[in-house]
């Protein structure tokens, strides 16, 4: 009776890390923005409800909006300008920019759909080029859809844990891989946000050297001791400068 109750586990844990592969795999799609093929389960609208769905909570974890309605109407005409002159303004996303009034942290992030931010305490060290980098490099995580992708794939990683967990003791093995690869592939997606951030800026018309400048910014916010928030799911700088100067030239001449 016990074998064959170990059998079905066996026979239902296979079940399901099948399932987990197929889904995946049917979920295969080009981004028409960026020709990527990716691994996504929810459409733009679903992650323009999850984006608009989140960002009070993300604002208040941030100590809420900056309290001063003239610098952020200047986040907003510099995201604007980004979006009206790239391909960003043919999406179906509703991009809006928020200024966050925590002051102690060097951050900016997106949420699916369209949803940016930026801590003041970045923003404060920025010229208006800069921040253009800074801005186009979230728009850049809009449009490659990274969120979509990460949900996707971390859906697909708890279903195969489950699977194995249900056929064997093998959960844990399963889920150390699905961190790794959730991991590196974030890496990936910080440098096509990164080239991305340089076309942008290119073609409205600012200074794509000033990306390697918000580089060297966020590197000395790092101290010699103090990893900051930002490295924790970024490449280091230096290599990031390097790609982005390739960036530039595969883009020069696009404004």
């Amino acid at each position: 009776m016990r074998r064959g109750s170990w059998k079905i586990r066996i026979f239902i844990g296979l079940a399901i890390v099948a399932f987990a592969f197929v889904q995946k795999c049917s979920n295969k799609e080009e981004n028409p923005y960026t020709g990527r093929s990716q691994h996504i389960n929810m459409t733009a609208e679903q992650e323009i409800a999850i984006g608009l769905q989140s960002a009070p909570e993300m604002a208040q974890q941030h100590g809420g909006l900056y309290p001063d309605e003239r610098l952020q109407a200047f986040v907003d005409n510099v995201g604007n300008k980004l979006v009206n002159n790239s391909i960003a303004r043919e999406t179906p996303y509703q991009y809006d920019f928020h200024l966050l009034a925590d002051d102690q942290t060097i951050n900016a992030f997106a949420l699916p759909g369209g949803q940016c931010f930026i801590t003041y305490a970045l923003f404060s060290q920025l010229t208006e080029a800069q921040l253009a980098g800074v801005l186009g490099h979230e728009i850049g995580h809009v449009i490659g859809r990274h969120s979509a992708e990460r949900i996707a794939e971390s859906s697909f990683w708890q279903t195969l844990t489950m699977g194995a967990t249900v056929g064997a003791d093998m959960g844990n093995v399963v889920g150390s891989i699905g961190q790794n690869t959730l991991l590196t592939n974030g890496r990936g997606d910080e440098l096509e946000s990164d080239e991305l951030g340089v076309l942008f800026m290119i073609q409205s018309g600012y200074d794509p050297y000033e990306m390697i400048k918000v580089m060297e910014i966020l590197k000395a916010a790092g101290g010699p001791d103090r990893v900051p928030e930002f490295k924790s799911t970024h490449p280091d700088p230096e290599n990031r400068i390097q790609k982005i100067k390739e960036a530039i030239e595969k883009y020069r001449g696009e404004g």
